[in-house]
């Protein structure tokens, strides 16, 4: 059955920040403790994007620690939230192609190690 006679996606995107820790293969910069990444994951609700974001996580060898779901673009444009146009055409991939994508890294490091 094709997607035209389904009627309309029950897919939506959430906004996710997910934690990770080290792991071998994770990609980080030598340095860090882990890492914030920013994500954009479709689902039918917020419990399948975490769900699909820490599997995609895990294949790409990361260590998901923990996931802040921060809602839909409806329920973030209700709270006040400003999105540029970056982060909607972001969302709007995520939901095209049924994705997580990952937007934003930021490692963190110990900077007691960085001073030695």
């Amino acid at each position: 059955m094709s997607r035209e006679n389904k009627g309309p996606s029950r897919q939506k995107v959430f906004t996710l920040l997910v934690e990770v820790g080290r792991s071998a293969g994770d990609g980080l910069p030598k340095q860090s403790t882990g890492a914030a990444l920013m994500c954009y994951a479709s689902g039918v609700d917020e419990a399948e994007a975490v769900r699909e974001t820490v599997a995609i996580l895990k294949q790409a060898e990361m260590s998901p620690l923990d996931v802040s779901g921060y809602g839909t673009l409806e329920e973030r444009l209700a709270e006040g939230h400003d999105i540029p146009d970056e982060e909607r055409a972001l969302m709007s991939r995520a939901l095209d192609e049924n994705a997580v994508i990952v937007a934003q890294v930021t490692p963190f490091y110990d900077e007691a190690k960085r001073q030695n």
